[in-house]
């Protein structure tokens, strides 16, 4: 296999759409039902490597036209389609972290919860998922018996997507053949789930820390088998019912733990005046000290592996000419040339888990982290407002410079217009909290020390304070999720999982339930509509309660 996916497909550009997996995707009115099942004659590797580009591009194309054509009908804007860009507006603009200032495509349904059936955003973000699904399928029907490892991996991507629609939309279209699907239930996903991930752990790679330079690296290993596992036991008690706070405890601990076998590790190196956090959202974070956090990267290279939905969306959207996130460089942005969107900034309550007291600076990104305290609290606040007083004005709310296409080495992009970093699925951090949050659970509301120290290495990674004498209770885990994980596209999951969503959760945002000072919402909203136009080509399709 080739050292990392450039996902260029010369034969995959010929596969052929038939029946299969049913999705569609709406634009506006028009509704276009497709089902890629690709032709049975496909060459192998270009289809095992579809299955894998699912997750970081929109179509089949290379170079500049990486999103093209669409693999999902419908979006006059193929980026738009992508899977991180999708499942980003989902679990992120639904929750207190973010807002858009666009109002197309049903991006103001998101920031005011108030999405349904139609909603075009999840709809892409369905389809997105289930058209991925289709493509692991086929491969498994025509060549499962082709190589073990490479079956193992497609059964993996095939099982991540699963978990995503899991999470979105509880009842979900369910189907292991390129045949009809059928809807089963939120607990009867998890479990298949839960059976399929330890069924293919021993046949993949050993988990390894690579950086991409590394033959394989963006391919999944036993580790990122662990982290799904552990993500899905963190979140039991939402899809079953039943807490296994016990079993994300012990899955966190192996993926801590492999750093002696594996090389997996936080990243403590910052370079060139860039801090270690940062490092990890950069345009070579696949290259630095940064990669041996990265549990399972979505690949993006600015030549060969181009998208809007991915990285480059990450930088571009929370950016306008006014943001300098180098100071170095104060005439350039985000590290890229014509690419400051001016579409997501921070919600007020996203930067008070910084500043509490509401005295957040108006300074520059790199100011802010001083006068936080805090490196992880990457916002600008210069030309900015704090309280967003109307969606559509990017002013309003802080601006978000955690994600740039700056090298720390200080080399340039390779195409100026396009980001190289990479999207960081899973990282080492990740283990760390949801460690001290089970440990919290298991004793009673507060970390023991075990699960304080793992909180305090990620705060001295950070330079913010440690406790030394008190232990982290719940809501203060809550929090701390926040601070690590803001726009990394989870926040609604966690909030889900903590009882602060939706129903009479009486924790609240701007413009949640489309109320300037936020309002509780409906407690059905906690999962997604199945998108009206799938209901109407399925037959074995029942809508979610509520909608």
């Amino acid at each position: 296999m080739k050292s990392k996916f450039k996902y260029i497909f010369p034969v995959a550009l010929a596969l052929m759409l038939s029946a299969g997996f049913t999705t569609s995707c709406t634009d506006k009115l028009d509704v276009t039902p497709i089902s890629p099942k690709i032709n049975t004659n496909a060459n192998i590797n270009a289809l095992f490597e579809k299955c894998y580009a699912n997750l970081a591009m929109a179509g089949m194309g290379n170079g500049k036209s990486g999103d093209e054509p669409c693999d999902i009908a419908g979006y006059s804007d193929a980026g738009m389609t992508g899977l991180i860009r999708q499942m980003w507006n989902v679990n992120e603009l639904t929750t207190d972290e973010a807002v858009c200032s666009w109002g197309d495509g049903g991006l103001t349904e998101l920031n005011t919860n108030t999405y349904n059936a139609s909603s075009s955003m999840v709809q892409a973000y369905y389809s997105r998922l289930t058209v991925g699904i289709t493509f692991c399928n086929q491969y498994l029907e025509e060549f499962s018996n082709h190589d073990a490892t490479m079956t193992a991996e497609v059964r993996f991507v095939r099982a991540l997507q699963y978990y995503l629609l899991l999470d979105a939309f509880g009842n979900i279209p369910f189907t292991t053949t390129v045949g009809q699907p059928k809807q089963i239930t939120s607990k009867e996903a998890y479990e298949w789930l839960v059976q399929e991930l330890n069924d293919i752990e021993p046949s993949l790679m050993d988990a390894k820390a690579k950086t991409s330079s590394d033959a394989n690296y963006g391919r999944a290993d036993k580790a990122a088998c662990w982290m799904l596992l552990m993500r899905l036991y963190l979140n039991a008690e939402v899809y079953t019912g039943t807490p296994q706070w016990e079993k994300a405890k012990e899955y966190a601990q192996k993926v801590i733990d492999s750093k002696q076998t594996a090389g997996y590790d936080l990243n403590t190196t910052g370079a060139k005046g860039w801090t270690a956090y940062q490092m990890l959202f950069m345009g070579d974070n696949g290259e630095s000290s940064a990669a041996k956090e990265c549990i399972f990267p979505i690949y993006q290279d600015g030549k060969t592996t181009v998208s809007y939905g991915n990285s480059t969306f990450l930088a571009a959207s929370c950016f306008n000419g006014d943001m300098h996130a180098n100071p170095k460089d104060l005439n350039g942005t985000n590290g890229l040339v014509s690419a400051q969107w001016a579409g997501n900034r921070a919600k007020a309550q996203l930067v008070k888990k910084f500043f509490p007291n509401g005295d957040a600076p108006h300074v520059q990104s790199y100011e802010m982290i001083d006068e936080a305290g805090d490196d992880r609290a990457i916002f600008c606040g210069e030309k900015h407002q704090e309280v967003c007083d109307t969606l559509t004005a990017f002013s309003n709310g802080f601006g978000v410079a955690k994600f740039v296409a700056y090298k720390s080495d200080g080399s340039s992009s390779k195409d100026p217009s396009f980001s190289d970093g990479d999207f960081f699925f899973f990282r080492v951090a990740e283990a760390y909290l949801t460690y001290a949050e089970c440990d919290a659970r298991l004793n009673g509301g507060t970390t023991t020390a075990k699960g304080t120290d793992l909180i305090n290495k990620l705060r001295a990674r950070a330079h913010a304070t440690q406790r030394t004498n008190t232990n982290y209770t719940l809501s203060d885990i809550l929090d701390e999720w926040s601070r690590e994980f803001y726009f990394e596209g989870r926040r609604r999951t966690d909030l889900i999982r903590f009882g602060k969503y939706s129903g009479n959760a009486n924790y609240n945002w701007e413009y949640k339930g489309n109320v300037k000072a936020g309002k509780n919402i409906e407690a059905y909203r906690k999962i997604f509509a199945i998108p009206a136009s799938d209901l109407l080509g399925a037959k074995y399709l029942k809508q979610n309660p509520g909608y």
